[in-house]
């Protein structure tokens, strides 16, 4: 069945329960109705473990009594009046909420682009399959690599329509394709693991599995015989970009609109502050062909349009959705995010955008520094900015890699270290959170 009709099914379910919301004596509402199928198979030693296929639909309306405002939630639109008067009976009885409201009306999206977020590849269990084996093969023939951890691949689509009172009406599905895999390298108590994997929204985007299995094979052996180093204060850290995302994710966090609401943000007063040096960007756009967080309108049925979120290191403006731009004293900039019932504000395709020198010239320029290809641990502070996490990586030596290193603590605080951030020049875009390798100055490395 094509993407269109998909929606277009969806959007008429949602539009029904909101004309009986209406009808039943709601001031406003909006439905969000979602639905989604998956398959992925997994593999190991060479041999099929398992597969699974799932399919699943939501149902989630939202209705205003004056100012009292209630959700509720299903997976069936059997009994869509009971659903309404369920829905009622909760608003009638809730407290009075002064932000929660429909998005205005002059804010909402009228002219969908297509961003090529759905691709009607059809892609047989078998296949799948084909792919998790020449992932693991390819893994297991790479010198030292000693063992399988399982390799997967998976498809799937997701559908997602949002209808309100007052007029919008719109929807659109998202397909995605991934193969990952994990292997050990070395034997006994020197093992060493580490895995590739990737995800598109398009088949022919997807790296070829061969060679997410080689990349595997050779970062596992690559980390053989770590050493351990001694505790060092003000040390380089160059994070490469599949661990720098991370820190980027840490910022999108602490200038999300929930989190200065609630006063958990470390960055909750630095809106038109420098936070990030001079002359580094942060972009959210929502419009990047083909990306895994684009979205044509959000879930309020708001324009997404590219934001600057940070403009030459300072902070223009936090993640808004209707009611958390009212509560802070701004207007939405249409990054409203439904999950189940509730409401928050979030990016989409974010990225801290790429400075002029590669990964390899920083590893020059600073001479010695440990360059992250792992973090384990979830130790942040979001209130304070307080880091410390597990790392491993390389240590760098004379501007160059020089031997593995394991067991180390990296400590700092990230408002400091915002601060120091030096970005590289390689990214990927295509993920919702991108970012190039990024080497922070003057942290502090707990070893032996």
């Amino acid at each position: 069945m094509s993407s269109n009709k998909h929606s277009g099914q969806l959007i008429e379910t949602a539009a029904r329960i909101v004309e009986v919301a209406k009808r039943k004596g709601a001031d406003a509402a909006d439905v969000v109705v979602s639905e989604g199928v998956s398959n992925s198979v997994s593999v190991r030693d060479g041999a099929r473990e398992n597969a699974q296929a799932s399919e699943n639909r939501g149902f989630s309306l939202r209705v205003f009594s004056g100012a009292r405002v209630a959700s509720v939630s299903t997976n069936t639109d059997d009994d869509v009046e009971g659903l309404v008067d369920r829905a009622l009976a909760m608003a009638r009885v809730s407290p009075e909420d002064p932000y929660a409201s429909l998005a205005d009306k002059d804010r909402l999206a009228r002219d969908a682009a297509d961003l090529e977020l759905y691709d009607s590849t059809a892609v047989s269990t078998e296949a799948l399959a084909e792919r998790a084996l020449a992932a693991e093969e390819a893994a297991l023939s790479v010198a030292g690599v000693t063992k399988s951890s399982g390799a997967g691949a998976g498809h799937g689509e997701i559908g997602f329509a949002l209808v309100t009172s007052d007029g919008f009406t719109g929807g659109y599905r998202r397909s995605y394709f991934s193969t990952s895999v994990s292997v050990v390298a070395g034997e006994g108590s020197s093992m060493q693991r580490d895995h590739d994997y990737d995800a598109r929204a398009h088949n022919s985007d997807l790296r070829p599995p061969e060679e997410i299995g080689r990349q595997a094979g050779e970062r596992a052996v690559a980390r053989l015989s770590p050493r351990q180093m001694e505790t060092r204060r003000g040390a380089s850290v160059l994070f490469e970009a599949r661990q720098a995302r991370s820190l980027v994710g840490h910022l999108a966090g602490a200038i999300s609109g929930s989190a200065v609401a609630r006063k958990t943000s470390f960055l909750r007063d630095s809106l038109g502050k420098q936070v990030l040096r001079s002359g580094i960007d942060l972009i959210d756009d929502p419009a990047i062909a083909r990306g895994a967080g684009s979205q044509p309108f959000d879930g309020e049925g708001v324009e997404s349009r590219r934001l600057a979120m940070v403009e030459d290191g300072i902070l223009q403006q936090w993640f808004l959705s209707t009611a958390l731009g009212r509560e802070l004293g701004f207007e939405t900039n249409g990054r409203g995010t439904r999950s189940g019932n509730s409401l928050s504000a979030s990016p989409t395709n974010l990225s801290l955008e790429p400075g002029d020198r590669t990964p390899e010239e920083l590893m020059k320029e600073i001479g010695s520094g440990l360059y992250v290809t792992e973090l384990i641990g979830q130790g942040v502070n979001m209130v304070t900015g307080e880091y410390s996490r597990g790392a491993s990586g390389f240590w760098i030596e004379n501007g160059e890699i020089a031997y593995p290193v394991a067991q180390v603590t990296i400590a700092g605080n990230l408002k400091d270290m915002f601060m120091a951030m030096t970005p590289a020049s390689d990214i990927d875009r295509l993920y919702s959170i991108a970012a190039p390798s990024i080497l922070v100055e003057g942290l502090t490395l707990a070893g032996r």
